[in-house]
């Protein structure tokens, strides 16, 4: 099974092959923040790939739409509702969307779905 590495939580999760990262994390225990429910209609599951995204189904025009409105916006900024697992990825979710927060020290956001 593909491995996910949530760096910035220490920890690292299976997640069945075709998996979106977002499942993984909630199968998981990990509060990922999703307001729309995963339906990719809004950015709050954005994260940051650090190490494969080659092993990730590739970004179509709707999840490259919703993205442009995250903040802290990185050429590996992925919306974990739309990225399909299929090998071993490493990655941080953001805290604030702010990409020097993510150079300096990831810390990440988690929460529960508004809505």
């Amino acid at each position: 099974m593909p491995k996910v590495n949530f760096k910035n939580l220490d920890k690292m999760v299976e997640a069945l092959e075709g998996q979106s990262i977002l499942d993984a994390a909630l199968d998981n225990d990990i509060a990922l923040t999703h307001d729309c429910g995963g339906n990719c209609t809004c950015s709050t599951c954005h994260v940051v790939i650090l190490e494969g995204m080659e092993n990730l189904s590739p970004k179509d025009e709707a999840e490259q739409d919703q993205l442009e409105m995250a903040e802290g916006l990185t050429p590996t900024s992925r919306l974990s509702c739309q990225s399909r697992v299929f090998g071993d990825v490493a990655l941080v979710i953001p805290s604030n969307g702010s990409s020097q927060g993510l150079a300096s020290d990831p810390v990440f956001k988690i929460g529960t779905p508004n809505g």
